[in-house]
């Protein structure tokens, strides 16, 4: 199935697949950047629990209604996806203040956002990814006034899904960063992945930190705490 390499990101591999060209195998990498690539390390196993949190994830938001670019997971480090054509924004939701607003603005760690904040960040590593508006976005992008309205509006929706599936795992949501891409009709779908290096999250009773800021800050172990959080939504959302 899996046919020659397509592309190959920061943290995964992407090729095409010789019996469907509308689908194409995701294959995650050990790979782990920070600061916009400025910082990189490998985790043997990383590859192996982003594939698998991103599936349990995406398998989540399925059952509520949120298309995705998502088939299966094939095996513990690759999945099989609908070719998108990847519209470059980074759409940012936070639900509390963390990581760059906090320096952008001066607003202290976890001041909490009513309502939460949507960014958009054009996305390209060698103007590392800047801060946009919507006008900038559609001059940058292809992407059209109505269909940036519609991104939104399923970002909002998915904020809403995501602070439910890990509030149920003892995670609370702080931020998270999501990827859309156009399917060969145009429809546009959630696509990339939604895991620990795209979120923010911290355990509710603790405060501890859950995600990527553990390999940015030199804070713990990356692979414990990604297996935690692999093993929370087994245990307590994804057996029920």
């Amino acid at each position: 199935m899996k046919g020659s390499l397509l592309y190959e990101g920061k943290a995964k591999r992407v090729y095409v697949t010789t019996d469907d060209q509308e689908r194409l195998v995701l294959s995650y990498k050990d790979d782990a950047t920070a600061f916009n690539g400025k910082k990189k390390s490998e985790f043997a196993g990383k590859g192996r629990l982003n594939n698998l949190i991103t599936s349990k994830v995406f398998q989540y938001l399925h059952k509520q209604g949120i298309p995705t670019h998502f088939i299966e997971a094939l095996n513990d480090t690759e999945q099989l996806v609908k070719r998108t054509t990847i519209i470059p924004l980074e759409v940012v939701v936070r639900n509390k203040a963390a990581g760059s607003i906090t320096k952008r603005l001066g607003i202290e760690e976890k001041t909490r956002f009513h309502p939460p904040i949507i960014e958009l960040f054009y996305k390209k590593d060698e103007l590392n990814d800047p801060l946009i508006n919507d006008v900038h976005a559609y001059h940058l992008t292809d992407v059209k006034e109505q269909e940036l309205t519609f991104i939104k509006e399923q970002a909002m929706i998915i904020n809403e899904q995501l602070i439910a599936l890990f509030q149920s795992a003892g995670l609370e949501l702080a931020d998270f960063k999501l990827e859309f891409g156009r399917l060969p009709d145009g429809t546009i779908v959630l696509s990339d992945e939604v895991s620990p290096d795209t979120c923010r999250l911290w355990d509710i009773k603790t405060g501890q930190k859950m995600d990527k800021d553990v390999f940015r800050e030199e804070i713990g172990s990356l692979i414990e705490v990604y297996e935690n959080i692999l093993q929370r939504l087994e245990e307590n959302v994804c057996a029920k």
